[in-house]
């Protein structure tokens, strides 16, 4: 799940090599907020750590 934003800029960084910059800016973006959700899911996440 946490590969899915780096899959996404792959896959960006593919588009912009064949010259599609709009699709390149769009994985970009779908990139940056998945990570950005991802990363907020995760901060807000509760560990339950017993001792």
């Amino acid at each position: 799940m946490m590969s899915l934003p780096f899959v996404l800029f792959a896959c960006g960084l593919g588009a912009a090599w064949m010259r599609q910059r709009g699709v390149a800016m769009g994985f970009w973006v779908v990139g940056l907020v998945t990570m950005l959700v991802l990363f907020r899911v995760h901060v807000t996440e509760v560990l339950n750590i017993q001792l």
